[in-house]
């Protein structure tokens, strides 16, 4: 009996010492961004504002239903995005803003939390929806970043849609530019997702800024910068003054900071956002989602398009600070 006892004993102690898996708080979720800025109720007035809140609840709704049918992250993050750079309400796609040269020059990126697979595109010009190519360079190039000429073949070589480069024309970017606004951000766009199989991911797109030059590339196509995934942490998007956000790895730090300090995402994104960023003098924000399903929409400027949906019916869309 005693030997029986302490074997007993022994297992519980054993199992008492295992680590606690974490339990997901709901079965999936997503959250959106559309840029961050200098984004007030003078600048958006209250038609406006109905109007870009159609469109974020719009995306969440795509990504809602692909997550709901047991779609994966990616697969949400893809079609979510997909969504907001045919939208011409924001720079990504349709919407991108002008270079200093009257084009429009275009950057993404997707991150698979599961393996950390990452594929980008940068400064490309005739790729309908730049979203799908970074996803094509991810699962069928040995590469994460082609560029230019080069990564618009490789986007014709596997049947991307490819459009002439007048398709990317709309009036309001073509007035930003001739307003000489180049020290005006403009906003990106952006998504993060948690499946119900547990798996995280991240997609960010961009037009750039408005009269960028020399084939300037920010943030959004750069893993680590503007887009990162890892199951272990957390997936993240980020929007704002791309070169501060490359400078410091803003997005691998939120998730640095979860793993090597055990930070909650709150707190991680609070660090890098509000203390780090803010010091540097870079502006800008983020969205993420950590492998329990906890959100963070954090920015420190005027505004943020942005919003979010869970399994367990918590949903928002939200503009303003």
């Amino acid at each position: 009996m005693k030997t029986l006892s302490c074997i007993l004993f022994l297992s519980a102690l054993f199992l008492s010492c295992q680590p606690k898996q974490d339990k997901k708080n709901v079965d999936y979720a997503l959250v959106i961004h559309g840029g961050a800025g200098n984004i007030t109720k003078e600048r958006v007035n209250d038609s406006l504002e109905k109007i870009y809140q159609q469109k974020l609840n719009e995306a969440l709704i795509i990504g809602d239903s692909i997550l709901k049918t047991g779609g994966t992250a990616v697969d949400a993050v893809i079609g979510t995005v997909e969504f907001l750079e045919n939208c011409p309400l924001f720079n990504a796609g349709k919407g991108a803003v002008f270079t200093n040269e009257g084009t429009n020059e275009l950057d993404a990126s997707i991150m698979d939390g599961r393996d950390l697979n990452a594929g980008a595109v940068a400064g490309v010009k005739t790729i309908k929806n730049p979203i799908k190519a970074a996803k094509e360079v991810m699962i069928n190039s040995p590469h994460v970043m082609l560029s230019g000429k080069g990564a618009e073949e490789f986007a014709n070589i596997h049947k991307l849609e490819i459009v002439e480069p007048e398709y990317f024309y709309t009036e309001k970017s073509w007035k930003s530019l001739q307003k000489q606004l180049s020290n005006e951000k403009h906003g990106t766009v952006g998504c993060v997702a948690l499946d119900k199989k547990g798996n995280l991911a991240a997609g960010t797109s961009t037009g750039g800024m408005t009269n960028k030059r020399w084939g300037r590339i920010g943030d959004s196509p750069v893993i680590g910068a503007g887009t990162y995934a890892n199951n272990k942490t957390c997936a993240v998007s980020a929007t704002g003054h791309g070169e501060f956000f490359i400078r410091y790895t803003v997005a691998h730090d939120i998730s640095a900071l979860m793993e090597y300090k055990t930070l909650s995402l709150e707190k991680a994104s609070k660090e890098v956002i509000q203390n780090k960023l803010i010091k540097a003098k870079g502006n800008g924000g983020i969205i993420a989602v950590d492998k329990k399903g906890n959100i963070s929409m954090e920015f420190n400027t005027n505004g943020m398009f942005r919003g979010y949906i869970k399994s367990n019916g918590e949903r928002d869309v939200k503009i303003f600070k």
